[in-house]
């Protein structure tokens, strides 16, 4: 599912950091994990995950590319991040048999191409999603 920007309907003038957008980010994880458990498709949470965020009147866009740019030339071969909130917080979805080390570097890859300060590493295929739910920062100040 692909769902482009949706604008919440509030006080524009309110702008939310990044530790602000992460804490209602972690409820909406809570909430999804606790009705929907382990074992899904990525593709499940995504697709619950934003239905989540954007009752939580946060701005969504689901799978946005994010271009490789080498040497001031954008190769043909993007990357796409799974959720994408207030333009400032990338979530990474993961529901694969075992979290790896990659799982992490990719979501600070993404980061450094995006300029954006903070991710949101979720792995759902758990039993503790307390524990599963990382924070990956990129230059983020508290």
């Amino acid at each position: 599912m692909k769902i482009s920007v949706v604008q919440r309907e509030k006080d524009f003038n309110l702008i939310m950091t990044e530790n602000e957008i992460s804490y209602k980010i972690r409820g909406a994880i809570y909430r999804v994990y606790n009705n929907a458990g382990p074992g899904l498709l990525e593709s499940a949470y995504e697709s619950a995950l934003a239905y989540e965020l954007m009752k939580e009147n946060l701005t969504i866009r689901t799978q946005v590319g994010l271009p490789f740019v080498y040497e001031g030339i954008v190769m043909d071969n993007g990357y796409r991040v799974d959720i994408l909130v207030e333009d400032k917080v990338i979530i990474e979805i993961k529901s694969v048999e075992q979290l790896a080390e990659v799982h992490y570097k990719q979501l600070l890859t993404y980061l450094k191409l995006s300029g954006k300060k903070l991710g949101i590493l979720v792995y759902f295929n758990t039993d503790n999603i307390e524990a599963s739910i990382k924070r990956i920062v990129n230059k983020l100040e508290e």
